[in-house]
């Protein structure tokens, strides 16, 4: 049985801890579980139970921190399965608050946008690169190479309170079905999902109170979703939209309640809009490259 390789950021607590969980406890497969997470104590508490498990105390803020992370986990496991791009903050900043008019202000404390947005950035364009180091060493074929990336539904509804975590949770959102097309061609298979209401660390217990317990969704619903992207194939969400094995990915997923659903993109403004973009989308050039390759090749034939 080949052991499969994760690496979580944000694993030490809350989602992704909870996914790390899920995959060391399978039963069918085995799983070496790299945790990312700055908080030393904590995550040395979360891998310690956990099978074939490791932390990797990283500021996934700071590019050499991130690298070395993988580097570490290549060098441990020397293969790449899934990465989870999950760690975040919420900003604690009153984004509207008042100044002396007398001078400007001072920045705003953009540390929410450098971990929900920055981090998933860096974090992507260096799982791409591992997971070709993967393949190179063990097949394409053999791997099943899976990004996920944590939005949140604060990314497709607006967050007045919090507008950086906002801003920084619909930049994902985009940022996934932007590169989606060139990873899938490259073998990797991406997701962006959109929790709501989970009770994680990413507010105190104060904050949450302001939640009505029937509003909060629970975390497994999450870990569900997760798994089932992780694991392909067939998938079905609780409207009933089915996506094919051959078509689960790019998708994003927005996780409430006790369900996930299939989220699309927004709508052309008119027929030009949409002729526009598919004929400059990736997926058409990769289209015409491909059948320019088939042409050639019929040519090819035919001739000899």
């Amino acid at each position: 049985m080949t052991r499969k390789v994760a690496f979580i950021t944000g694993g030490a607590s809350g989602m992704g801890l909870a996914v790390a969980q899920a995959l060391s406890s399978r039963s069918h497969e085995e799983w070496d579980i790299h945790i990312i997470d700055l908080n030393a104590e904590a995550g040395g508490r979360a891998a310690t139970p956990l099978k074939s498990a490791h932390f990797h105390q990283t500021n996934v803020t700071d590019y050499a921190s991130l690298v070395s992370a993988f580097e570490r986990t290549w060098s441990i496991s020397g293969r790449l399965d899934f990465v989870f791009a999950n760690a975040g903050i919420v900003e604690r900043d009153n984004f509207y608050e008042e100044h002396d008019l007398n001078s400007p202000p001072p920045p705003p404390n953009q540390l929410s946008i450098d971990i929900n947005y920055k981090a998933v950035v860096n974090t992507s364009w260096l799982a791409l690169h591992y997971f070709r180091k993967t393949f190179e060493k063990h097949g394409r074929g053999a791997v099943d190479a899976v990004l996920v990336m944590t939005a949140s539904c604060g990314g497709l509804y607006p967050s007045e309170f919090c507008p950086m975590y906002s801003g920084s949770k619909a930049a994902v959102i985009q940022f996934n079905r932007a590169i989606t097309v060139a990873y899938h061609h490259a073998g990797i298979r991406t997701f962006a999902t959109c929790p709501g209401t989970i009770r994680t660390g990413l507010l105190n217990q104060d904050e949450w109170k302001s939640f009505r317990d029937e509003h909060f969704t629970p975390i497994e619903t999450l870990v569900d979703a997760v798994v089932k992207l992780v694991d392909g194939g067939e998938i079905q969400d609780a409207k009933g939209k089915k996506v094919e094995g051959k078509n689960n990915w790019g998708l994003t997923v927005e996780v409430n309640g006790k369900n996930f659903y299939f989220r699309e993109g927004p709508e052309f403004c008119d027929e030009h809009m949409e002729e526009i973009m598919k004929n400059t989308s990736m997926a058409a050039q990769l289209d015409r490259i491909e059948k320019t390759k088939r042409q050639s090749k019929e040519v090819t034939t035919n001739g000899a």
